[in-house]
């Protein structure tokens, strides 16, 4: 009972004293044009329009045009016309993160929606759009992170503080892959965002794959691909803001996103219907403008706070790896890993391609001795792999060259030491395990 005063005392101090209102003058698609109040308004704004049936519509400044605002909303527009009042909201929306939160599902506005009761509000309000830390204050990359999977561990290591995409087209194993990561990593925290998922696949995610032990340490943010492109757009942002809270507080936080393409394209979306020009593959300049001020909250926090490793995930069109989304991301994170359709379709899980796959923390966190072992590992899968159709075919004959015959013997063994079962929990595997 004291935990849900403390919550009601201290929304009611979050209550404007005073309220300004326009009208609603045109609807056109998603975009709601609002005259009126274009002077207390800038973008990024929150406007709540009240409907015929006085439901309230939570809505979003997107830009101006002949003197009026540019809205777009966060639910559905029914009951939304001409006359309908405009009620200025936050200009800075902020979340309230509690460590009650651990435990939770919640939705892109940080409301509850796993029927656990009401969420308790925290002291400290951090916003959903903020800046990540000054370049020059943060730490420097930290030890390793166990993730839990031990083709990852070994052949593109990870460290506290590190930002890592994981490419791969649709199928091939992504959502596995990240739930391995949620259960069995050694973080302290671990934040997931599940950002334009299948609303069959979200409850699957948290109840299967993550399970009551990853949850019992987790924050799970969903917005299904069924909502409105910009709740889709705030839970990748409202992720964030969740780990930055747990950074805050001293914790390693792991921070995994699913995905980074979703958000990209409810960016467009939402670009688009203002009147933005596209670009590349349709993609307006304004996507390309938010997917690294998104990617750089994550790192190394400040001194005397903890950091948020972020893992995210990239839907590659058409298992184009140089479409322009990926070849985006790719260019501002700290290192790729790659899924491989054939391998899957051959039955190796996790399907990582660990020749196109790289770390760039990788060789300063590794021992001189373990880099060369790492790299010999490397040169036995990359000779069988250029000989590997003559090898199936039987028109290799061994003695030809050494260096296949060699990758020949040791490939088998590498293949099975990187098979690993969603079940299947390894604990930290140093790379002589091969």
């Amino acid at each position: 009972m004291a935990v849900n005063i403390s919550t009601l005392i201290n929304e009611l101090d979050r209550l404007p004293v005073h309220r300004v209102f326009g009208r609603v003058s045109a609807v056109q698609g998603l975009l709601i044009e609002v005259s009126g109040v274009q002077g207390n308004l800038s973008v990024g704004d929150r406007c709540n329009i009240i409907a015929r049936d006085d439901r309230k519509v939570v809505c979003e400044v997107v830009g101006f045009r002949d003197g009026r605002a540019l809205l777009m909303p966060f639910g559905a527009l029914e009951g939304v016309g001409h006359g309908c009042r405009a009620e200025i909201g936050e200009s800075q929306p902020a979340i309230y993160p509690d460590d009650a939160w651990l435990g939770r599902v919640i939705n892109a506005m940080g409301r509850p929606v796993d029927e656990k009761g009401a969420l308790p509000s925290g002291e400290e309000a951090y916003a959903i759009k903020s800046s990540p830390p000054p370049a020059h204050t943060r730490k420097r990359i930290g030890s390793k992170v166990d993730l839990g999977i031990r083709s990852l561990n070994t052949f593109t290591t990870c460290c506290h503080g590190q930002r890592m995409g994981i490419f791969a087209g649709s199928g091939v194993g992504k959502s596995t892959v990240l739930s391995m990561m949620a259960r069995y990593t050694n973080a302290d925290v671990t934040v997931v965002g599940l950002v334009g998922e299948r609303g069959r696949e979200a409850r699957e995610f948290i109840e299967d794959d993550l399970g009551l032990d990853g949850l019992a340490r987790s924050v799970v943010i969903v917005a299904t691909s069924d909502e409105p492109p910009l709740m889709r757009r705030q839970a990748a942002y409202v992720t964030l803001a969740v780990a930055e809270y747990f950074r805050d507080q001293g914790k390693n936080v792991l921070c995994l996103m699913d995905s980074v393409t979703r958000f990209a394209m409810a960016q467009r979306e939402i670009s688009l219907s203002a009147g933005e020009p596209p670009a590349a593959k349709g993609y307006t300049p304004t996507v390309f403008a938010e997917l690294p001020k998104l990617l750089e909250r994550a790192g190394p926090g400040r001194k005397r706070t903890g950091n948020i490793t972020g893992l995210f995930t990239v839907l590659v069109e058409g298992d184009d790896h140089n479409e322009p989304i990926s070849d985006a991301v790719r260019g501002i994170l700290d290192g790729h890993i790659v899924l491989n359709r054939a391998i899957a379709e051959r039955g190796r899980y996790p399907a990582i391609d660990v020749l196109r796959s790289i770390s760039r923390t990788m060789p300063g966190c590794n021992t001189d001795d373990q880099n060369a072992l790492l790299e010999r590992a490397r040169k036995y899968i990359s000779a069988y792999e250029d000989m590997a159709e003559l090898i199936r075919l039987g028109a290799y004959r061994r003695g030809s060259n050494p260096d296949v015959d060699e990758a020949m013997y040791y490939y088998p063994r590498i293949e099975d030491f990187m098979r690993q079962t969603k079940e299947d929990h390894s604990d930290w595997i140093l790379a002589t395990s091969c």
